[in-house]
């Protein structure tokens, strides 16, 4: 179950009218602070990513399955459930007995998932999937978002 936190940072997100993969970003983001506090561990950031999808998912997050040659037919049968689990009310309460043994597998895994090194690794690999140009949009979008931050917080020293 995502923290109160999260759902209220995923709603304004909403309500601002940003992406569903930004709403997404606030579980992953939960997940990733999980994992660094120790509450459990991870095999690799990609499944820590996983994870905050899936729960992104089941609170509602209108966050669409991955395309056909991005995931697994097993990942996207996945999101497909964890869609509609997050569009219905929940219906019954969870397995105590499956959460406990979920709970159990991820505190056998290790902490580094979440570690800088990993992230950083894990977004290059990421990056490289992607063209130049896609990239290079990206980079000038980021230039633009940090001259805009940059003066405005010149406007409020003065």
């Amino acid at each position: 179950m995502p923290e109160k936190k999260t759902l209220e940072r995923a709603q304004r997100d909403k309500k601002q009218g940003k992406s569903p993969s930004t709403q997404a970003g606030e579980f992953v983001r939960e997940e990733m602070d999980h994992i660094r506090e120790g509450k459990h561990g991870a095999r690799s950031p990609q499944q820590a990513i996983a994870i905050g999808l899936s729960k992104a998912r089941r609170a509602g997050v209108k966050l669409s399955p991955p395309k056909k040659g991005r995931a697994s037919e097993r990942t996207r049968k996945q999101a497909k459930r964890d869609n509609k689990k997050g569009a219905t009310a929940a219906q019954h309460k969870p397995s105590s007995k499956r959460s406990r043994a979920v709970s159990s597998a991820l505190k056998r895994e290790g902490r580094s998932a979440a570690s800088r090194g990993a992230l950083s690794r894990h977004a290059h690999a990421s990056a490289k999937q992607r063209g130049s140009a896609s990239r290079s949009q990206a980079a000038r979008k980021a230039a633009r978002t940090r001259a805009k931050r940059s003066a405005s917080a010149k406007r409020k020293r003065s």
